[in-house]
């Protein structure tokens, strides 16, 4: 099974660099990068990738600039194996990443998505984990105590509750990602409102601890800088009040008041009032305000 990497690219070149670096230094060389560069304006990243050297990594430019759903969208229609992960451009594998994940698909054949296990990264590459990290783990540990794998209505509630995966570090299934397609619309929950559609269908999460991945959380991030403003939290809001209404309707109780509750999502906007109070954004300090009572 060759596992099909695809890379979204616009940001910052020492961070890109050091995720291909560490997609090459892989002890399971059964793979295929794919980088996908959404028109960023420094040629020297496409031009270092380029010259690379390595059959199994191909280099796309877009023609113009898709932003980030859209070229989401993009990278799946470049795919063509049976399993592939969406790459973060400033994110790492560890060397042990594909071995991993290949083994768990071993063991788990009708498993529509892969969470292995992650660490937290900051911007200089420090291990870290912010206080949202860590309450988030501890929804995860809870919900797969009894079992690694969360099916159904278990994984739509999980993740209501507080979306503890992360998105480049999941391997899906491709064939779901043809059939449910990225909303293109949303630039910081599109990853979710999949995983919610997969579970919708019955659709199986399964979750490893051996960490295998680096994510790195900064404040150039487009989920960090909209998280300061608020607007991120509208995009939440609108998702968390359709998904009430959508498994209330298939009678998903859990799921439907994990959705109306959005516990973590209110939690984590309070901790972004200080911010917007420090940069006197009143605009955005009752948004945030508005979203954690509403």
């Amino acid at each position: 099974m060759t596992l099909d990497i695809l890379l979204p690219f616009y940001g910052r070149f020492d961070h890109f660099r050091l995720a291909v670096e560490s997609v090459l230094a892989q002890t399971d060389p059964d793979w295929r990068l794919t980088i996908v560069d959404d028109v960023y304006p420094d040629p020297a990243p496409g031009e270092w990738a380029q010259g690379l050297g390595d059959s199994r990594i191909r280099y796309v430019r877009n023609e113009v600039n898709l932003g980030v759903g859209k070229n989401f969208a993009k990278c799946v229609t470049l795919m063509t194996e049976e399993h592939a992960v969406i790459f973060g451009c400033d994110d790492v594998m560890l060397p042990g990443y594909v071995d991993r994940v290949r083994q768990l698909l071993a063991h788990n054949p009708d498993a529509s998505v892969v969470q292995p296990g992650v660490e937290i990264i900051g911007s200089d590459g420090a291990i870290t984990m912010p206080l949202g990290d860590r309450v988030k783990s501890g929804f995860r540990r809870r919900d797969t105590r009894h079992s690694p794998v969360l099916v159904g209505e278990e994984m739509a509630a999980s993740l209501l509750r507080g979306n503890w995966t992360y998105f480049p570090s999941l391997v899906w299934r491709t064939e779901l990602l043809r059939r449910f397609r990225f909303d293109t619309s949303r630039e910081v929950v599109p990853d979710l409102v999949m995983l919610l559609d997969i579970a919708a269908d019955g659709g199986r999460l399964v979750v490893d601890d051996e960490v295998v991945f680096r994510y790195r959380r900064h404040s150039e991030s487009v989920s960090s800088w909209r998280a300061t403003d608020g607007s991120r939290f509208t995009e939440e809001r609108e998702l968390f009040e359709s998904s009430a209404v959508r498994f209330a309707a298939l009678g998903w109780r859990r799921a439907a008041r994990a959705a109306r509750l959005h516990v973590t999502s209110r939690l984590n906007a309070l901790t972004q009032v200080p911010r917007a109070v420090a940069n006197t954004d009143g605009s955005a300090v009752a948004l945030l305000l508005r979203h954690a009572v509403r």
